[in-house]
C-alpha cells in the first residue's frame, strides 16, 4: 500500500498478507483522488472514513492537508491506524476505535467528504447512504462515497449522482 500524492508522496506502508481487511487497490484510489481533485480543495477539508481498515484512505486525505476522523471496530485495525498515525506523525488524523452505526448515529459534526468502505460481504451494506444521508453529517453539496463491490446497485437511489467503477471496486457517489 502506498500514498499516491500530496506530502507523504510515494510513502509505502507495509501491510502483512493476513491482515483483517483489504486496503483499496492503488489503481482505485488513484482514480477516485483523480475526480476529487476537480470537486475539492483538500486543504483542510473536513473527512470521515468509515470502516477505515488499514486507513489507506485516510492517510491519503491527511498527506493533502486534510482534517480526517477515521473509524474503525476491528482492535488490530485500529492499532495498526494509530501506529501508521504515530510513525508518519500526522497530527490531522484521529482515529476512533467504534461501531460505524452508533457512531454515525451520535455523530453531529459536519463532514465535507465521507468515504465508507465496509466489508463487500456485509449484511445491510445497503443501508449505508440513508443512515448516513439521514443524519445531516455530510455538509450540504458535499459528498458520501460508498466502495462496495459490482454485485451492489445503488442506480435507483434519489441521492446517487455517480458510479465508477475500476476493475473490481466501485464507488457509488452520493450528495446531500
Amino acid at each position: 500500500m502506498r500514498i499516491i500524492s500530496g506530502k507523504y508522496k510515494g510513502r509505502r506502508i507495509p501491510v502483512r498478507k493476513n491482515f483483517p481487511s483489504r486496503p483499496t487497490t492503488d489503481f482505485a484510489k488513484e482514480n477516485l483522488f483523480n475526480i476529487l481533485n476537480n470537486h475539492f480543495d483538500f486543504e483542510d477539508l473536513r473527512v470521515l472514513d468509515l470502516f477505515a481498515g488499514t486507513g489507506s484512505i485516510s492517510y491519503e486525505f491527511a498527506s493533502r492537508g486534510s482534517v480526517v476522523t477515521c473509524v474503525e471496530l476491528n482492535f488490530k485495525s485500529h492499532r495498526f491506524i494509530q501506529e501508521t498515525v504515530r510513525e508518519l506523525e500526522l497530527t490531522n488524523i484521529r482515529a476512533v476505535r467504534a461501531d460505524v452505526f452508533k457512531y454515525i448515529e451520535k455523530e453531529t459534526a459536519g463532514y465535507d467528504l465521507i468515504f465508507a468502505d465496509p466489508p463487500y460481504e456485509m449484511h445491510g451494506l445497503e443501508k449505508i447512504p440513508d443512515a448516513i444521508l439521514g443524519k445531516e453529517i455530510l455538509n450540504k453539496d458535499c459528498w458520501l462515497i460508498l466502495e462496495h463491490s459490482d454485485q451492489k446497485k445503488f442506480s435507483g437511489h434519489p441521492k446517487l449522482i455517480d458510479t465508477r467503477c475500476y476493475g473490481s471496486v466501485n464507488f457509488s457517489i452520493f450528495t446531500r
